[in-house]
């Protein structure tokens, strides 16, 4: 019997046999201009063994940023573009610039805040008053225009410093492109080996014209900016007026002004035509909190404890239900069950109706791609629009109070159920579905049989997320008259009560954990069970 170890062979990376003209064609061929110098390069690159670089591209390290934009290496273009303004500001600021300025116009403020205080003391002398106080302010004011005048000495002696500062950082950066150049370019090489179609190679003149307009764009205007003591005011506002008068006109309102007086008008008339629909959806989900309102807060507080109680223990263990009634035990000692209960009335009915309305889409887009194109956008805009941004149409549409607050939570919870409903469809195995057709299923079958109970774990996953959503608009809906908990940490804020703010914080966090642990805890037993 053979040894099995006399068998095995071990090929060292040196053994691999390398077709050198071939890939030295390959770099050519990539490379372009200078060909022959990549190929010898990358050569030297593959066969080193260690950490530091072996090769130095000078024509890099001259022409820094230019070489990048030339060989379309743009990720080192724009680092060693910002490092080298860096290194150019300091050797302005040292050169030609005034580090001191500063200091310098701040010490002439003072002198002149100091002047003001000894004609005060003149004029109170002549009118027979004490000048003493006035006097006072103006010594300890000069004595402070004196400080910052040594201040603005020292800093402009340390010019010279600053200037050889910024030469070291230049020649460093250019150094540092110079040995790492190679290696960049080499990468980028790699990469063009496995996709030719989407990277860039060889030197093109429109990125080198490209590399040299983004230089002069950048590179004299920041350096302009912090060496220049007297700067250009265009440079530091816009201006905003020359063009507001460039698309209106002389003598016109700006831009702004009338672009938001055209969207009042719009407003306005959109809230005049629609007012019947925006009055239907405001009963509709007042009813909706009505209903909630009626069961949580109408109900003996006892029964509303014991049963929220028990749900814990049947849906998620028993665990959950010692963490669930010493929440409620918080809230209830500290005098929020009222307001609590509020609160979880209004989330969980921007809860219910933002799962009913987005569950049915979810299925909807997860079935049509187009459909899901579409949509898309709307669901980054709803997610991704701050909360106080569309807070306005809002108020302007159906008004303050509870109802319009819901409406404002619903926008921002939604999108998370939609989303993880569509994902969950679109993760369906296509074989399953595909048994299941021809077993005989119809459409209606298929979705309620098969496709919802796959896709399950992600729809719970962003009804989940959506309660957690909601929970988090609490306090922003109080800004609007929403009541429930988040009146109380709106209240704190304002006049400022930390330990006020601090325990209203806790009973929602309190709230929001235990309808978590309870969504969590039936969904994993179900899961279980299963």
């Amino acid at each position: 019997m053979s040894d099995p170890t006399s068998e095995m062979k071990v090929t060292a990376a040196s053994d691999i046999e390398v077709d050198r003209d071939a890939l030295d064609a390959s770099i050519k061929n990539f490379a372009g201009d200078s060909g022959g110098y990549y190929a010898g390069v990358f050569h030297k690159i593959h066969d080193a063994t260690g950490l530091l670089p072996t090769t130095f591209n000078l024509w890099a390290a001259l022409l820094g940023p230019l070489w990048s934009a030339s060989r379309a290496v743009w990720g080192m273009f724009w680092t060693f573009l910002i490092l080298e303004v860096i290194a150019w500001v300091q050797i302005g600021r040292g050169w030609w610039g005034n580090p001191g300025s500063d200091m310098a116009d701040r010490a002439q403020r003072q002198l002149d805040r100091a002047q003001e205080f000894l004609d005060k003391a003149a004029a109170a002398t002549a009118s027979g008053e004490d000048p003493e106080r006035f006097n006072k302010l103006a010594e300890n004011i000069t004595k402070a225009a004196n400080d910052s005048l040594a201040k603005a000495d020292a800093a402009q002696s340390q010019a010279f410093g600053i200037m050889l500062t910024g030469l070291a950082l230049l020649v460093f950066f250019k150094l540092i492109q110079g040995f790492y150049a190679n290696t960049a370019y080499e990468k980028q090489y790699s990469r063009w080996r496995i996709d030719p179609d989407s990277t860039e190679s060889g030197r093109s003149m429109r990125n080198i014209a490209l590399g040299a307009i983004l230089v002069a764009a950048i590179a004299p205007l920041i350096v302009f900016r912090f060496t220049i003591s007297s700067s250009i005011p265009m440079l530091d506002t816009f201006p905003e007026d020359q063009a507001s008068a460039l698309f209106l006109g002389n003598g016109s309102a700006n831009l702004f002004t009338s672009v938001a007086n055209w969207l009042n008008a719009v407003i306005d008339s959109a809230v005049t035509a629609w007012s019947d629909v925006t009055r239907g959806i405001i009963v509709f989900v007042k009813t909706v909190l009505d209903g909630l309102q009626l069961a949580l807060s109408g109900s003996p507080w006892p029964v509303v404890m014991l049963v929220i109680c028990v749900t814990a223990w049947r849906a998620a263990g028993p665990r959950v239900a010692i963490f669930t009634a010493a929440s409620l035990a918080y809230i209830a000692l500290f005098g929020y069950w009222e307001l609590a209960m509020e609160t979880v009335a209004l989330v969980g009915a921007a809860v219910l109706i933002s799962v009913a309305i987005g569950i049915p889409l979810g299925i909807w887009f997860g079935k049509s791609k187009r459909a899901y194109k579409i949509a898309e956008p709307v669901l980054d805009l709803m997610q991704t629009l701050p909360a106080f941004v569309y807070l306005i149409p809002i108020i302007a549409f159906f008004g303050t109070g509870n109802p319009p607050g819901i409406l404002a939570t619903i926008i921002f919870g939604m999108p998370p159920v939609i989303r993880l409903t569509a994902l969950g469809m679109r993760g369906v195995p296509e074989s399953i579905k595909e048994a299941a057709v021809a077993f005989g299923a119809s459409r209606f079958q298929l979705l309620k049989d098969v496709e919802v109970p796959l896709a399950l774990p992600s729809i719970m996953a962003g009804v989940n997320q959506t309660i957690l959503m909601c929970l988090s608009m609490v306090v922003i809906i109080s800004l609007i008259g929403g009541g429930g908990l988040g009146k109380v940490i709106l209240e704190a804020l304002q006049y400022a009560a930390k330990g006020e703010g601090l325990l209203g914080g806790f009973a929602i966090l309190f709230c929001a954990m235990v309808i978590d642990r309870i969504v969590q805890g039936a969904f994993r037993r179900k899961d279980q069970t299963d």
